[in-house]
């Protein structure tokens, strides 16, 4: 049953990258419990719809652990191979999101130490107001010294969040790149609400103190 479900996801990734595998209509009157409950009895569809729901979110997530495309493709196919094996362990009175991305950070920070390599995410504050953006790259080509400017801010990011405190980071990777809400990140982390809050605020303050003037 492993073995033919990492196959599985395998190919899934191959036919996403390649762009021959249309999207999954995930059933909109069922919810992530309702997805267990079916993959538990043996739906055949049932684990994939809850992939896809969650395939690009844990993948990104994972990716600002791994600084590594492959490796985070790698991480996030370990993850939904641990989580399908764990299914019958999940408790349906937490929202399963919130068990998933336990798994996941859990897994990132495994390989991290496995692998020695430090975290890179790509977390760019902006306003007073702490609200953030991601430096993400656009889907049109850039020409070659747009490419070179986003590269070197990319590079000024990283060596910035590599100075935040470990709490910091986690709690933007989780905000920004899980796209969690704060109830469920509080939940994870056993914090008060108030406490993520506050503790975000922060660490998108401190990343704007370590970034040179005329970034953000």
């Amino acid at each position: 049953m492993r073995a033919r479900l990492t196959r599985k996801l395998y190919a899934m990734g191959e036919r996403r990258r390649c762009g021959t595998m249309p999207p999954v209509k995930p059933a909109p009157e069922r919810d992530d419990a309702e997805l267990v409950r079916l993959a538990l009895g043996h739906d055949p569809d049932a684990f994939g719809v809850l992939v896809e729901r969650y395939r690009v979110r844990l993948y990104r997530f994972v990716e600002r652990y791994t600084n590594d495309a492959e490796d985070a493709r790698d991480v996030t196919q370990e993850v939904f191979l641990k989580v399908h094996a764990a299914l019958d362990s999940y408790d349906p009175r937490y929202k399963f999101s919130t068990w998933l991305f336990r798994i996941a950070g859990n897994a990132a920070i495994d390989h991290l130490r496995r692998r020695r390599v430090r975290p890179l995410p790509l977390e760019l504050p902006r306003g007073d107001d702490g609200e953030s953006r991601v430096a993400e790259p656009r889907e049109s080509r850039p020409d070659p010294l747009e490419d070179l400017t986003r590269r070197r801010l990319r590079e000024t990011l990283a060596r910035a969040i590599d100075r935040l405190p470990d709490d910091y980071r986690e709690l933007i990777s989780l905000r920004h790149y899980g796209e969690m809400p704060y109830e469920e990140i509080a939940e994870l982390k056993g914090m008060p609400l108030g406490t993520v809050k506050n503790k975000l605020f922060r660490a998108r303050q401190a990343l704007r103190d370590l970034l040179p003037k005329g970034i953000v």
